[in-house]
């Protein structure tokens, strides 16, 4: 007997000798499956360790919120359970793939040997794999491949794992795990994936006409439509349902049009999804998966990105192009709402505006208030100079802060310079503090990024450090806690109150928290109407960085803390945009959404404070003010404003300019409350110092005194001149 393979006749092996080769074959597996083997996982470890290529992130109530792709070595979805499949997709699987899975036992011996008879020349080659051979070289790729073309040796191993599976597993198990790890088209793995991204479908509402495309796409996932359309007919005819051939490939041809991606599902929370499914470690692993469960709340979260995306749009005209707002729970230090960026509405949508460090501007003055209350330095009630202030630098140089009005108010104090945002005053309380203690009050809320207290020097009290709003909202929620800083989490159960420390006194903590309420020592700057004015209680601070380029907008009530970062990723200004005018009126919005069906009453004073009707002369009021117990006081009188050098300053360091003529050059003296004293320089009397006093620059180390009438030293500066006329 001959047959004809490519037009050369070829002889066939007699019926017997093939029967005598597949009776041996199975003699010498049956003996080989006694012999120890590769350990196969069970059913239930393939399950646990099977990881889906897409990471889904479930707010706190379990509803999703955001999908981040985490493997690119294929698409996976979501393990599926047998009983949620069609039963029209696992007949015509079965049919396809292994029409005896049922009743072998690991190895179709029909099979092989029709396959052996095949290969001597008796008509079309096939495999003769079944369902559970299949799926142990998907279990053990590094021992049994999954390309073709395996030898011989590797064919007789698959064979004996086949067996050996088939005894440890069910067959639904067997068969369960096959569709869960067979590939199908393109990137596609596992036949949920298939099903959505072919179909667009879960696996359970496949229909007949489906079931035949996808189990045809198995053996040739990437075939032409006509080529699938053909051989799905031919599986419908031979399950009798009677397919037609055309509808098939019109199915075919529409399903292959689109670009097989699992559906993008939600995009809520993107941020929050990268960091989680990073593990914190900054890197994405390339194979993981599954659901993460985090403390957002889904329904706030999405008012929150959509309140952000509107008041974008409404600055854009202003240059104001990205924002970012964080919502913490006081208590549990849960954050409720994570927006990053304003997304479609932002310049760079995936840069994390949560974690982004920013210059804080005046949003850091609380924490430097809180400090020298609570070292009883200050009082609310303690007036403060808000004059004209230069302070000699390290370095050299001077430091003359401004207040953003250009104006000095004289004496105020400390509640209406903190409530009002008044720079200078602030200027003199870190002198009091020291730089040094302040930053050691920031690091001790985990401030990053901080530098060394000489490279910020006072300038530290207007917010020269860059900070995040992550941050700076829990600093502010350690002052809603009453001086008690912890973590902040994203996970249930993630260890928010791992690491509590007392940061501030609760009394100074108190005495902040009613300052940043008061609406009339809020009104010097703002007026009695802003958007800061709540209807309900809440502590509230703005702030706004040098040249516009970031206004933040922070505050808490009596459960929760909101903080609202404004700018431009890039750096560049807004365009007169204030903390006040760009990130107050969201963060308004946002407390006005939390506190809407119960408002948060005024927290109650802690132990250690004393509250006392307190008269300031000096601004012709009377209030009731808190103090530490043994500060209060009844009457805070100015103090007398006896004769001080205004400028130069004390260790100024002046340098002659080569290109303006020596007669043009001059210094001024200047001084304050300076009615009935002279100057004297280097012990020579210089005039009246009631008026200015210009006098030409001499090289070298100079002392200047204001003397009184009598020769009394009222007050004295050194200053330098460097250089000097050829």
């Amino acid at each position: 007997m001959k047959s004809v393979i490519a037009g050369r006749p070829r002889k066939v092996l007699p019926a017997c000798l093939l029967l005598c080769l597949a009776a041996l074959a199975a003699v010498l597996i049956a003996r080989a499956c006694r012999d120890v083997g590769p350990d196969l996982p069970s059913a239930e470890e393939v399950r646990a360790r099977y990881m889906s290529s897409e990471g889904v992130l479930l707010d706190r109530h379990g509803v999703e919120l955001d999908r981040v792709r985490l493997s690119y070595e294929g698409r996976r979805a979501e393990w599926t359970p047998l009983a949620m499949m069609s039963p029209a997709l696992l007949e015509a699987v079965v049919e396809a793939e292994d029409r005896r899975f049922y009743v072998h036992g690991g190895v179709d011996w029909r099979a092989v040997l029709a396959a052996a008879a095949r290969s001597a020349g008796a008509g079309p080659r096939r495999g003769a794999s079944t369902i559970t051979m299949q799926l142990v070289s998907f279990l053990l790729p590094g021992s049994v491949p999954r390309a073709t073309g395996r030898t011989l040796g590797q064919k007789f191993k698959q064979m004996r794992l086949a067996r050996k599976l088939e005894r440890e597993w069910k067959k639904g198990e067997i068969l369960e795990a096959y569709l869960n790890l067979v590939p199908f088209r393109g990137e596609l793995e596992g036949i949920t994936a298939a099903t959505l991204g072919i179909f667009g479908k879960a696996p359970h509402g496949v229909v007949p006409a489906e079931a035949a495309i996808l189990a045809a796409l198995i053996r040739a996932p990437n075939a032409p439509a006509a080529k699938v359309a053909e051989r799905a007919a031919a599986l419908g005819r031979n399950l009798g349902w009677g397919l037609s051939a055309v509808d098939l490939e019109g199915r075919c041809r529409e399903a292959f049009r689109q670009a097989h991606l699992l559906p993008p599902g939600s995009h809520w929370a993107p941020h929050v999804a990268r960091l989680l499914f990073a593990g914190r470690g900054g890197v994405v692993p390339e194979t993981g998966g599954g659901a993460i469960r985090c403390t957002l709340d889904g329904a706030l979260q999405r008012r929150v990105s959509a309140a952000l995306g509107r008041h974008l749009a409404e600055l854009a005209p202003r240059n104001v192009r990205d924002g970012a707002v964080l919502v913490v729970d006081n208590a549990s230090g849960e954050v409720l709402a994570y927006v990053g960026s304003g997304g479609d509405f932002s310049s760079a949508r995936h840069v994390d505006g949560v974690r982004a460090f920013r210059q804080a501007g005046s949003s850091l003055k609380p924490f430097l208030y809180a400090l020298a209350i609570d070292r009883r330095l200050i009082t609310a009630a303690s007036l403060l100079e808000d004059s004209p202030l230069e302070i000699a630098q390290a370095g050299g140089g001077m430091y003359r802060p401004e207040n953003y009005d250009r104006r000095f108010h004289g004496a105020v104090t400390a509640r209406i310079a903190l409530a009002s945002s008044i720079n200078i005053p602030a200027v003199r309380v870190i002198e009091l503090t020291g730089v040094e203690p302040f930053l050691d009050k920031l690091e001790g809320m985990e401030f990053g990024g901080l530098r060394r207290a000489d490279y910020y020097g006072h300038s530290l009290a207007l917010g020269s450090a860059d900070i995040s709003l992550w941050d700076l909202t829990n600093a502010y929620r350690t002052l809603a806690a009453g001086g008690v800083w912890t973590s902040l989490c994203l996970e249930p159960g993630g260890g928010c109150a791992g690491g509590a420390r007392r940061v501030f006194g609760a009394p100074a903590a108190y005495v902040i928290g009613d300052i940043l309420s008061d609406r009339e020592s809020r009104s010097y700057a703002f007026g009695l109407d802003s958007p800061l004015a709540t209807p309900f209680w809440a502590a509230v601070k703005t702030g706004t960085s040098k040249d516009m380029r970031d206004n933040w907008c922070v505050g808490y009530s009596g459960r929760h803390t909101v903080g609202v970062w404004m700018g431009n990723f890039t750096g560049e200004p807004m365009w007169n945009v204030l903390g006040v005018t760009g990130a107050a009126p969201l963060w308004a919005e946002i407390m006005h959404l939390l506190c809407r069906e119960d408002a948060d009453a005024p927290p109650e004073a802690p132990p250690g404070l004393v509250a006392r009707m307190t008269a300031l002369p000096a601004l012709g009021i009377t209030r009731r003010e808190w103090f530490l117990a043994g500060t209060e006081m009844e009457v805070v009188e100015a103090p007398a404003l006896g004769g001080k050098i205004l400028a130069p300053a004390d260790g100024e360091i002046i340098a002659w300019d080569p290109d303006i003529p020596a007669g043009r050059q001059k210094l001024f003296f200047e001084a304050q409350a300076a009615e009935g004293l002279h100057w004297e320089l280097d012990g020579k009397a210089m005039g009246d110092a009631g008026n200015l006093v210009f006098w030409t620059p001499a090289p070298g180390v100079h002392t200047l005194l204001l003397r009184s009438a009598d020769g009394e030293t009222v007050d004295q500066v050194r200053f330098t001149v460097r250089g000097g006329p050829d």
